[in-house]
């Protein structure tokens, strides 16, 4: 069921059993796995269902620290979220990145990467990729003429990805939406404030608004707020009527830790003969099934001391038409979806680059190094409110001498690698020769549009904004959804283990809050 907010009456009064804020990838999971149920589903989207310039300016904001991407094409704000310019890579997390590891400040999940299991099949489900087997061994049975590198497999092993076609959730589940009778999705419902009883102890409405100048008021007994990283953080930031710093912080973490994957050219790879790589050749638009990143093993990342990474291998001639990502991401989100649109249409009938061979000698080291979780990287409200009256966010993205060093390691270790084996050099790139130098990026430096932390998860509310359920510590019946509640960032992309999180949670709230719905409703009146 749809009903646009700019056509109620005004102080409309909406009322559910659990209200999501958000139709993105994290919503839009969420809401579909509810469907069917005995609850009333209220799906609160700020856009509505087409990207649209007016609706990205809620989400200017500046940027104050490292160079990064502009924040109101960053992401989407129309249902289906940042889907609608997705690539689709997709690969989960490893172990390791859920584990404390002593030589990285503030690591370690509440939960481990086997709570986490099970939900990765739906997520993968969600994203309609082949499979939930990411082994290269799985996949080299399936296509005999993906040969590995010669590489020593206690050092480098092949970090396997798969693509997504990649699916736009907006069109993939707007039927599916629309046609539940449990889900009532409302569009241009921009969340401008969270209302909690006097003891801060429930929230017990949100304020919405528009640009039709509407205001309407949603109340229910659960909140679930997936509106991505940075903007979870700037409305618990805003949400400060009764709690004067905000919303579950009292401890002055929310919005801090925010991360992103550092995404830069790090070295060359010279190889006297040319080799067949299609294990790890670029990904070519919409007809790269699976491929592979060379990854170091948790050994070797204990025994260095250095954070999570992979590099891909990018042949020279392809590199060399390349722009780093940070010149040339575009300002307008409007133009970038259109762009993705046309290339679905092309699909089939374009070649979007596949090589005439997989044989190559000569390439770049494209490396996707996870950053190290610093509680000085963070969201903070700016004193320019947008036009529905919120203050805009301030990003301050900071990186640390850690995230320098691992990229650094990394390319000295894959040539360690292919010296020994024989098949070739590295070289790095000038602005990593310099061993004492970890403080200077090169201004090729860009993250992945993967926007993590800001309501990180720890198993203390003195360490972090949400608990192992997702629940933010102070308040009984609100939760965030997606990579804000990520306490570190992992190697890969964030996608496919934010979809597993979501559903891990939607799971906790059906078996235990749903049943308490009674009870709270009560308790709350």
């Amino acid at each position: 069921m749809h009903r646009d907010a700019t056509k109620l009456e005004n102080h409309s009064i909406i009322e559910g059993d659990i209200c999501i804020v958000g139709a993105g990838m994290a919503g839009i999971a969420m809401a579909l796995d509810w469907i069917n149920t005995p609850y009333k589903v209220i799906l609160l989207e700020g856009g509505g269902f087409n990207v649209e310039t007016r609706m990205q300016d809620l989400y200017q904001g500046k940027n104050t620290g490292q160079r990064y991407y502009p924040l109101q094409s960053l992401r989407l704000h129309y249902f289906g979220g940042t889907s609608g310019h997705w690539a689709g890579f997709c690969s989960p997390y490893d172990p390791i990145d859920f584990k404390k590891r002593d030589w990285i400040e503030h690591s370690g999940w509440p939960i481990q990467f086997n709570d986490l299991l099970p939900y990765y099949e739906q997520a993968r489900e969600i994203v309609e990729i082949e499979s939930s087997n990411f082994d290269f061994d799985y996949w080299k049975k399936k296509d005999p003429e993906l040969e590995s590198l010669p590489l020593d497999k206690k050092v480098l092993w092949n970090k396997m990805w798969q693509f997504s076609p990649p699916t736009r959730f907006g069109s993939r589940y707007k039927e599916e939406i629309l046609k539940a009778s449990n889900v009532h999705l409302y569009t241009y419902a921009n969340v401008v404030n969270l209302e909690t009883d006097d003891l801060v102890s429930n929230v017990k409405q949100v304020l919405i608004r528009n640009h039709a100048g509407k205001e309407h008021v949603v109340k229910a007994k659960c909140f679930i707020m997936a509106c991505c990283a940075i903007q979870n953080a700037r409305m618990l930031l805003a949400s400060n009527q009764q709690a004067p710093n905000g919303l579950g912080n009292d401890h002055g973490l929310v919005g801090r830790f925010f991360m992103d994957h550092l995404e830069v050219m790090t070295s060359d790879l010279f190889m006297p003969f040319a080799k067949q790589i299609k294990l790890y050749y670029p990904w070519v638009y919409s007809e790269t099934k699976v491929r592979a990143e060379l990854a170091l093993t948790d050994q070797k990342q204990s025994q260095l001391k250095i954070l999570n990474g992979t590099a891909s291998l990018m042949p020279k001639e392809i590199a060399a038409n390349k722009s780093p990502n940070i010149d040339t991401f575009p300002e307008d989100a409007v133009a970038t979806v259109e762009m993705w649109e046309e290339m679905n249409k092309l699909r089939g009938h374009e070649n979007f680059g596949s090589p005439e061979t997989y044989n190559c000698k000569e390439f770049e080291l494209f490396t996707r190094m996870e950053q190290a979780p610093n509680p000085n990287s963070r969201i903070r409200l700016d004193s320019e409110r947008d036009e529905l009256g919120v203050l805009r966010a301030n990003l301050d993205w900071r990186l640390t001498s850690i995230d320098k060093r691992s990229i650094r390691k990394l390319q000295e270790v894959i040539g360690e690698e292919v010296g020994r084996a024989e098949i070739g050099r590295i070289r790095l790139k000038e602005w990593l020769r310099d061993e004492e130098n970890n403080s200077d990026w090169t201004s090729e430096l860009g993250g992945g549009w993967h926007n993590m932390g800001t309501t990180r998860m720890a198993d203390s509310p003195k360490k972090g904004v949400v608990d192992a359920n997702c629940k933010v510590y102070g308040l009984s019946n609100l939760y965030m959804a997606g990579s804000s509640c990520f306490p570190t960032s992992g190697a890969a992309n964030p996608t496919l283990t934010l979809l597993a999180l979501t559903f891990k949670l939607s799971k906790h709230l059906k078996e235990n809050v749903a049943k308490n719905f009674k009870s709270l409703q009560k308790a709350m009146a």
